[in-house]
């Protein structure tokens, strides 16, 4: 059965369920007043007659209500009543929670609004009693038609014009459409310090009561963003920086403020069986009032219509705000599907728990049972190109961590095969053309072939953090580096919580040499996460260039990984002076990780000044198809070298312009 919150009849009578506390019963009639005078048909314990079951008449009611107005006190937050009528009307995507003394609800119900009732005496036009009838005119889902108060009119507010200004509306009424597309605004409309077109997807959260199901709604609120992400209309903040708030209890204004975003989408799920309750909020993160709510009784077979319709109800309501109200775009219809998907339910839920596998991954084991669950996926569809493109993702991460020599060509291959089945499956994928362009870039260092998957996941992936980041990093090491900024810098702000989006930035930043300006993103980067790997490096070999050695060497001390540490010793303390040490650094590195290192023992020989042996490793490193090597082009570390005939050679075997 389809539980509808949404009414066509824009004059209907709006259904309140006030939950209160025994003690707070003056204080509630007060709020009871004000939505009566409103119009509403407000339902509250009082109504009970003398016989009538009380748990049964609730419930029902509570089901039916269009809005769970939650009087919150310290003596509700006690109740146990309260809290499960407040959960109930939170599920729904239906909650208006006022404070009547100031306190904050308990954790679970703060990422709403909460209407500050503490300094109001139940004057029905006061402000506070307005914006009570506001929240329940949004809650409702009536933005044409404003409930009216006793004394005084709610002003009839057109959302597109509140979100966008009168002279902003005027303009996009008027072909402003067009301008905006070509990007004439930029990133759009702005209120609020936001883009009217942007969102973040919250992890849905999972009530089934069982944490190992957990994958499944965090899998299911990550399509929905990748649906979203499809829609060129839309600005749609990365998973990472969103994950950042997990199912905390931040205030939802707070959240945005922090994301940039002008809407939050929550959700919940609950499964069982085979049936599934589904229910969807769209936040405005100015106000922390909901815009959009839904909840959906469905069986497991009708998950991909229901991801399908909050996709695309969520994609008209902003797109509505910048093209005006009902007006429908080619553009916005992509946020329907997204390339690469499936319709087999058991192939979907094959593929969100190897994601999940895979996305806590800490050994060989997690990545080997995640490839087990795409290939399970695979099986099950064999026209799956998302679980093909995670596949080959997997393999040449098990290649590039854990694989034995005599493995590395084979599990490349196979990473290369998967990937390249992912883009003929989904030619519009951007996700598929990023990850053949990155297995080509960093697996076979192949920079001429990945050059086109790469450029091709630029075009389809605007949108996408992650494409854009990769497509960012192939750039900067083939020495396109006002591309790489500007795909950089647009991924930063769709991730701007992400250390790895900083990390990026100060990479970029160094291999244009840009030593001084490398140094605060990668700062920003250990902030975020100290225990990121390449931060320290980067910002050592920086120091390096601008010859702060006594940095440097602070700096390289702390990096976690040993064959840039190991190497960066051996580089700093022969500037130093300190032979003895930096030759007990490179034997180190020698001895530990022997040709596993061979770029790093190449970078080492060249900062030496023995040219003759750092070519020589670096033709090891080429046979032996180390990763390094994707920095070669530009890795200041390298300079001695270029003048020799025999760098230009290996620069062209290499297939870098």
């Amino acid at each position: 059965m389809d539980g509808d919150s949404t009414r066509d009849d824009a004059s209907r009578e709006v259904s309140v369920f006030l939950s209160y506390s025994r003690p707070d019963r003056a204080r509630a009639r007060q709020v009871l007043a004000v939505a009566e005078a409103a119009g509403c048909r407000v339902w509250w314990d009082g109504l009970l007659e003398g016989g009538v079951a009380f748990a049964n008449t609730t419930e029902n009611e509570l089901e039916r209500a269009d809005v769970v107005l939650v009087v919150w006190s310290a003596t509700a937050i006690g109740s146990h009543w309260v809290r499960d009528e407040a959960t109930r009307g939170r599920d729904l995507g239906r909650l208006v929670p006022v404070s009547i003394d100031g306190v904050l609800p308990p954790l679970g119900f703060r990422q709403f609004q909460v209407l500050d009732l503490s300094n109001w005496h139940g004057a029905p036009d006061a402000p506070e009693a307005q914006a009570l009838i506001r929240a329940i005119h949004i809650a409702a889902r009536l933005p044409d038609t404003p409930i009216t108060a006793a004394r005084g009119r709610v002003p009839d507010r057109n959302r597109r014009a509140a979100l966008i200004g009168g002279g902003a509306a005027v303009l996009l009424a008027g072909g402003g459409l067009a301008a905006w597309r070509s990007g004439m605004f930029g990133a759009g409309a702005v209120v609020n310090g936001s883009a009217v077109n942007s969102i973040a997807v919250l992890r849905f959260r999972n009530l089934s009561g069982d944490a190992d199901e957990d994958y499944f709604s965090d899998g299911l609120s990550e399509e929905i963003r990748a649906t979203l992400v499809a829609n060129a209309l839309l600005k749609v903040a990365a998973p990472v920086s969103t994950d950042a708030f997990g199912r905390s209890d931040v205030q939802a204004t707070d959240i945005a403020r922090k994301l940039g975003v002008a809407y939050l989408l929550y959700g919940s799920i609950r499964r069982s069986g085979d049936v599934l309750r589904i229910a969807a909020t769209l936040i405005d993160g100015a106000s922390g009032f909901t815009t959009w709510n839904r909840s959906f009784d469905r069986k497991l077979s009708d998950v991909f219509a229901i991801q399908s319709e909050i996709a695309a109800t969520v994609a008209d309501v902003l797109t509505a705000q910048m093209v005006g109200a009902g007006v429908r775009t080619d553009r916005t219809d992509q946020a329907r599907s997204h390339a690469g998907s499936t319709t087999n339910v058991a192939a979907f839920d094959a593929y969100l728990r190897g994601k999940a596998i895979y996305n806590g991954s800490a050994s060989e084991a997690d990545d080997r049972a995640a490839l087990a669950r795409f290939d399970a996926a695979i099986n099950l569809d064999a026209d799956y190109a998302a679980a093909y493109a995670a596949r080959a993702r997997v393999l040449i991460g098990i290649a590039n961590s854990y694989a034995v020599p005599q493995d590395l060509a084979g599990l490349k291959q196979a990473a290369v095969a998967a990937a390249q089945t992912a883009v003929r499956l989904a030619p519009g994928s951007a996700d598929a053309q990023s990850t053949l362009g990155a297995i080509l870039f960093q697996g076979l260092l192949d920079p001429k072939a990945a050059r086109a998957p790469f450029e091709r996941s630029f075009a389809l992936g605007s949108g996408d953090a992650a494409v854009l980041t990769r497509f960012a990093f192939f750039s900067a090491r083939t020495g396109r580096f006002a591309l790489a900024d500007r795909a950089a810098g647009h991924a930063m702000t769709l991730d701007p919580l992400n250390p790895l989006q900083h990390r990026a930035a100060g990479l970029i930043a160094y291999a244009a040499r840009r030593y001084s300006a490398a140094i605060p993103p990668l700062r920003q980067a250990l902030l975020l996460n100290p225990k990121i790997t390449g931060a320290h490096e980067t910002i050592a070999y920086a120091d390096i260039m601008l010859g702060k050695l006594g940095e440097a060497r602070a700096e390289i001390t702390a990096e976690p990984q040993a064959s840039p540490r190991l190497a960066g010793l051996a580089i700093i303390d022969r500037k130093l002076g300190r032979h003895r040490d930096a030759t007990a650094a490179l034997n180190e590195l020698v001895a530990t990780l022997g040709d596993s290192a061979l770029y790093q023992q190449a970078q080492v020989a060249a900062q030496w000044g023995e040219v003759d042996a750092a070519l020589g490793l670096l033709d090891r490193a080429r046979a032996a198809g180390d990763a390094g090597l994707i920095y070669f082009r530009n890795d200041p570390l390298l300079d001695p070298l270029r003048h020799d005939p025999r760098f230009g050679r290996l620069l062209k075997q290499l297939g870098y312009d």
